[in-house]
């Protein structure tokens, strides 16, 4: 497998354990001295933290799952990547997607030995401050990416 299709593989398997509302398979993607920025700043460290904080918003939270776009895949050295992507929340069945929960989200992977862990996860929302209208484009790309992968 080359190693931008890994590192596509790793997203997805980060947003399929987050539908899966699993702190502790989210975390065990991240490096030991990994962190993630949460969509409200909220910043934890190391796979420990993550796995905690993570489970607590499953816990106490009703989390839809996530519908993503990746947008790039860059290699900034043989052993660091950056992947970006866009996401926002899967509606309730009849619903439409509340633009205010779309995020841009940043990964940064580190290559050990032959296993790419995440570095960084930062997540932050698509506002767009000013800008409805591409705040509105934002939505409706993945409004269409949700109702493709339905089949709808």
């Amino acid at each position: 497998m080359n190693e931008e299709l890994r590192m596509r593989k790793l997203y997805e398997q980060l947003i399929a354990f987050w539908n899966m509302r699993s702190g502790d398979k989210m975390s065990s993607l991240f490096a030991d001295d990994g962190s993630i920025v949460g969509f409200d700043g909220t910043q934890e460290n190391g796979r420990e933290e993550i796995s905690v904080h993570l489970n607590d918003i499953f816990k106490n939270y009703k989390s839809n799952p996530f519908v993503y776009l990746i947008r790039e895949v860059r290699f900034l050295s043989d052993t660091t990547a950056l992947v970006r992507a866009v996401a926002g929340i899967m509606p309730e069945y009849g619903a439409e997607m509340n633009p205010d929960l779309n995020i841009i989200q940043s990964v940064v992977a580190v290559k050990k030995g032959d296993e790419w862990k995440i570095a960084l996860l930062q997540n932050t929302p698509a506002s767009w401050l000013g800008r409805p209208e591409d705040a509105k484009a934002l939505t409706k790309e993945l409004e269409d990416a949700f109702k493709s992968a339905r089949g709808l």
